[in-house]
């Protein structure tokens, strides 16, 4: 497998069987024909880069600590671990925006919540929160796809798993990696946790996917994001579709972006297998049984994020996750 594949998704079902070979091949494929303006992607990325061009003590100002239960705000270099190890990279944590008064926040649901943005960026939060709606509606776009290629009803998800999605957006800032001859990881090696990821990436490169040939580049290509599958969807199918471990390096000498939008199932539903998976999947690359986790998608993604802060579980070990129903 010398590359990932590109796949318009501007008709679904067009679309569909070229899911599904990427889906079974690597979990990978970049997204084309997604409609998001240009220029919405520049505002984003010129206010990331003035956020991260601040000092620490102005970007602490929004440090996760302050966001409480909701999970939100700056993390500093170090301080995000994947599989125990602290990441080279810094960054800040988004998701749906949530008042004091929604029924998630009111009833103390972990990960919901208002965001945290900097005073000193003012262009930041019109350009995520636009962001999020805009991605929002591509990743509705590639789960109808997903359902058509399981030979599904197209709305399959939009009408139950993701009528009321879980939304998580990252922005992540690497410095450039002077660890020369090893080690420096900016990302350790992991598979996401829900249905699907779109990552759009800067110029500079770094991403790595794990395929059944050995490790493979996924360099930016412009006007394309970047899809995989999540830890939910290989669940689902019962490893069928496989969700995929990638990591990330930053050996281009400069300030590497990148900006991972999380859209997962309803934070209170269950995630049972799909009716129309008839297929057997492969054993996961870590020994892991999915099909052996019983309780909510909420439940499964608090104890992956406490794994990965385990200073902020502290606020929920000891409680529930609460059901909204």
């Amino acid at each position: 497998m010398d590359a990932l594949p590109v796949i318009d998704i501007s008709d679904p079902a067009v679309a569909a069987p070229q899911i599904e070979a990427a889906c079974r091949r690597s979990g990978f494929f970049y997204v084309t024909g997604h409609g998001v303006p240009a220029e919405l992607i520049d505002r984003l990325d010129a206010a990331a880069r003035a956020f991260f061009a601040l000092p620490e003590p102005d970007k602490l100002e929004i440090a996760m600590a302050r966001g409480g239960r909701a999970w939100r705000g700056f993390f500093p270099v170090g301080a995000e671990l994947t599989s125990g190890v602290p990441d080279r990279k810094e960054g800040v944590y988004f998701g749906t925006e949530l008042g004091p008064d929604a029924p998630q926040v009111r009833a103390g649901l972990p990960l919901h919540g208002a965001n945290l943005f900097p005073r000193q960026v003012p262009d930041l939060r019109p350009a995520v929160l636009e962001y999020l709606d805009r991605l929002t509606g591509v990743a509705q776009t590639v789960l109808r796809g997903v359902a058509l290629s399981l030979g599904l009803p197209g709305d399959y998800f939009a009408t139950s798993y993701t009528a009321d999605p879980t939304i998580l957006f990252r922005i992540f800032h690497y410095p450039p990696d002077d660890q020369a001859g090893g080690g420096g990881w900016g990302v350790g090696e992991h598979t996401d946790y829900g249905l699907l990821t779109l990552l759009l990436q800067d110029g500079n490169g770094g991403l790595q996917v794990r395929t059944p040939d050995g490790w493979l580049d996924a360099p930016p290509i412009p006007g394309t994001f970047v899809c995989n599958i999540g830890d939910m969807l290989d669940r689902m199918t019962g490893g069928w579709y496989r969700s995929t471990p990638h990591r990330v390096r930053n050996l281009s000498g400069n300030e590497r972006l990148s900006f991972p939008f999380f859209f997962d199932p309803d934070f209170n539903q269950e995630v049972p297998p799909l009716p129309a998976t008839g297929h057997a999947g492969g054993q996961r690359w870590d020994g892991q049984d999915l099909r052996a986790f019983t309780g909510t998608y909420g439940a499964y993604l608090v104890g992956k994020v406490g794994k990965v802060f385990p200073e902020l579980i502290a606020e929920t070990r000891h409680q529930e996750v609460p059901d909204i129903g």
